[in-house]
């Protein structure tokens, strides 16, 4: 399974996102803004940082991107679409997500872990979780203070897509809790957090790894038998082979059976 990680000029927590993807057994492959190839991606990841500066707003340039017509038409035939932080951000100002950001409650930036609850495991994102689950995993933002009207709010309530809500604190005043949602197709997924800083012992917490592992499970059912996290003792020891007919990165982590 290949997940593509889309860097944009500002992007600065994509290396952590391939890592990541690395670590669930898939591999990754970087994705330039300024192409409009996947390369045949089966799930493609937005990942965190400042796109373009964060110049006018959040993710208010890269939603221009020409990737982003790709990833419209991706998302639009069902391929999974994972947005993080930035990502988030990008998603709705793209009009694949509903709803969107201001600045968090306190006008701080805000970088501390947090406790998130798994609400739906319906998704690309928690297929390899369980309803009710609790995640510990980092924030990172200035601006992750989720809004929509009335109306939208109900909507994803009544129809199961939000998929984190943080639970104990809530970081940056966001409408209902709300951390993570999905849009009616459930196959496009945004979140404020960092799973990928929290995908391994080693950083404190491997509960941010099984949002890798369901991206992976989503594609490929046999992988939910396999590891869903990290063994708590031991950080991960990850070894790679290198293809010289495609130059790709062959993981063989605790998921790697899961990979073409």
């Amino acid at each position: 399974m290949k997940i593509g990680v889309v860097v944009f000029p500002g992007s600065n927590c994509d290396h952590d996102a391939l890592h990541a993807a690395t670590l669930a057994g898939a591999v990754p492959v970087p994705l330039w803004h300024d192409s409009t190839d996947l390369q045949a991606a089966d799930a493609v990841i937005l990942p965190g940082g400042f796109s373009y500066g964060d110049y006018l707003r959040t993710g208010a340039i890269a939603r221009f991107s020409p990737i982003m017509g790709a990833i419209k038409r991706f998302a639009s035939a069902g391929g999974p679409v994972l947005g993080i932080c930035n990502g988030f951000q990008i998603l709705c100002e793209a009009g694949l997500l509903p709803g969107a950001m201001l600045r968090n409650t306190g006008l701080r930036f805000v970088c501390r872990p947090v406790t998130l609850r798994v609400e739906t495991s319906t998704t690309p994102a928690t297929a390899a979780c369980r309803e009710g689950e609790l995640l510990r995993v980092p924030v990172a933002h200035g601006e992750g203070n989720y809004t929509a009207d009335a109306a939208t709010l109900d909507r994803l309530e009544a129809r199961s897509q939000v998929v984190f809500r943080y639970v104990g604190g809530n970081p940056n005043g966001s409408a209902r809790d709300i951390a993570g949602i999905c849009n009616e197709g459930r196959n496009v997924v945004g979140l404020m957090p960092h799973p990928e800083r929290a995908c391994e012992p080693a950083l404190g917490s491997g509960d941010g790894f099984k949002v890798f592992a369901s991206l992976v499970a989503a594609r490929n059912p046999v992988c939910k038998s396999l590891p869903r996290s990290w063994p708590s003792t031991a950080s991960p020891r990850l070894s790679t082979t290198r293809s010289a007919a495609t130059s790709d990165v062959r993981p063989t982590g605790p998921n790697s059976a899961c990979s073409p």
